[in-house]
């Protein structure tokens, strides 16, 4: 069988070895109820205090802002829905091309009487301080941008729009799932209010997260229930992911610049393979990008098909468009920058992380020259 070349970290990451190993225990032998007063659950109880004050310290926070989630999806959720209050119906700025956990976050408080704005980001995918400033007003209560694109990689100057929220008295959220692990992320020098994180992107276990809250932040809570996450997130602690949590993201941290000048390297193999086999493409998205990943726009091709030929050949990779029974669709993230057509269809998403090799990057190279490079 042919190897797999796995090109999809966007999507999820391989669990790290050191965070499954830290996990074991909590799953085999230390199976307490952290939430008990005996002996046996003091040592669950203590894993996830310093779990709390390890994540804190990769993000420079406090301990106490940490709020452990069961992935991203919750945390953007909590942060739209919870920063909210009845009464106060105070305007909230997103932007376009946001994950679909924001965007139907949002699309659901519309429905309650909130109003929502939804900014158009520039064809090189960004939101610049100056378009948030064009419609946010002293009436607003919350902005919502990601640091970086899922789709297009692209990183968002979110201290720049973090100062512009808080001139007008907003709070400031922003959805770093693509960011944490991947690039540096300060949370006092950034100076946002809240920030959703999942595990499964920096090479820790699936359905586990947190939430970054910033210290005299108001949030009603989540879950109603138990004490656990001081009052605001009911049910019992996932000791053994928040332990693998803690884990990968430190060792992401510790080995960030190696990984990012590694996976660079591999991003200019591949672009410079296709750039010598005479390969027709746009890359979406300008710099500054998340390092590996490459969103790629053939013209006059369907980014479905080059998937499924892929798959074919081994080689995993996602698509840029939504794909029904009669049509292919433009994605909403292609679609907010404007991409042409005859390029946006045939789109496909290149994400490669800490674990691929310099052999792979050619080989994913190769496979693309194969499937486009026209017949002579």
């Amino acid at each position: 069988m042919t190897p797999m070349i796995y090109a999809d970290n966007a999507a999820t990451t391989k669990l790290d070895k050191d965070a499954f190993e830290a996990m074991r225990p909590y799953l085999l032998d230390q199976y307490s109820n952290a939430s008990q007063p005996y002996s046996f659950a003091r040592q669950a109880k203590q894993a996830i205090r310093e779990a709390r004050a390890q994540i804190a310290s990769c993000i420079n926070a406090e301990p106490e802002e940490i709020y452990f989630t069961s992935g991203g999806t919750e945390s953007d959720n909590w942060a739209i829905k919870g920063s909210l209050s009845y009464g106060d119906h105070r305007a909230v700025i997103t932007s376009e091309f946001e994950h679909h956990a924001i965007l139907r976050a949002c699309a659901k408080i519309e429905t309650f009487g909130y109003p929502v704005a939804y900014l158009h980001p520039n064809k090189d995918g960004f939101i610049t301080s100056d378009i948030l400033a064009g419609t946010i007003t002293d009436q607003t209560k919350l902005v919502s941008i990601m640091m970086v694109n899922n789709e297009i990689g692209t990183i968002q100057p979110i201290q720049e729009l973090c100062a512009v929220a808080h001139r007008h008295g907003a709070l400031f959220h922003t959805d770093a799932v693509q960011a944490i692990g991947h690039i540096p992320v300060d949370v006092k020098t950034l100076g946002v209010d809240m920030m959703s994180c999942s595990a499964h992107k920096f090479n820790g276990p699936k359905g586990i997260g947190f939430l970054f809250v910033k210290k005299g932040t108001k949030l009603s809570p989540y879950a109603d229930g138990g004490a656990q996450e001081f009052g605001l997130r009911a049910g019992t602690e996932n000791v053994a992911s928040i332990v693998g949590m803690s884990v990968a993201l430190q060792n992401n941290i510790v080995h960030l610049a190696d990984s990012q000048s590694r996976i660079l390297s591999l991003e200019q193999v591949l672009i410079g393979k296709l750039n010598a086999a005479g390969i027709s493409y746009r890359r979406n998205g300008e710099e500054p990008r998340i390092p590996g990943n490459l969103n790629l726009s053939f013209p006059h091709a369907d980014g479905e098909a080059i998937l499924h030929c892929l798959d074919l050949m081994g080689i995993m990779v996602s698509t840029g468009s939504a794909c029904d029974s009669k049509n292919t669709q433009i994605s909403h993230v292609l679609y907010a920058i404007n991409a042409d057509e005859e390029y946006a269809k045939g789109t496909i998403r290149i994400s490669l992380g800490k674990d691929n090799t310099l052999d792979e990057a050619e080989k994913i190279a190769e496979a693309l020259i194969k499937i486009l490079l026209p017949k002579r």
